[in-house]
């Protein structure tokens, strides 16, 4: 539960902090935005899918490695987005990869919390 209260917390400093950014904001916005929701979406589901497994570190590396390739995705299509309307690109990256460091910080920590749930040895 920490990790999802923490996640929550650094959701809402990163778009208040992008609600910050002066003449970027519009970029800076999309970017903290679609990085906060692909967190938090990221870190739902991964608290539901290790909650009955019986070796949650699978289903645990299954959704983060989904998460990662639709970051990817978001980001690639956020940053076309962001230049066709003629905001600053480079406020829309770091808005975003600045959140997504901590943010994958949060959810490997939550990861090495799973450590001693493994199962039973083969």
């Amino acid at each position: 539960m920490k990790h999802q209260v923490i996640t929550v917390a650094l959701s809402l400093a990163f778009v208040g902090l992008a609600l910050a950014a002066g003449q970027y904001r519009r970029a800076a916005l999309i970017g903290a935005t679609t990085c906060t929701f692909t967190a938090l979406g990221s870190m739902l589901v991964l608290s539901r899918s290790v909650r009955n497994a019986e070796k949650p570190l699978k289903p645990a590396l299954l959704v983060m490695t989904v998460a990662f390739l639709a970051r990817i995705l978001l980001v690639a299509l956020g940053t076309v987005f962001v230049a066709r309307a003629g905001e600053n690109v480079f406020a829309f990256v770091v808005a975003f990869f600045v959140p997504y460091f901590a943010f994958s910080a949060v959810e490997g920590a939550y990861l090495h919390s799973l450590r001693r749930y493994t199962g039973r040895a083969a």
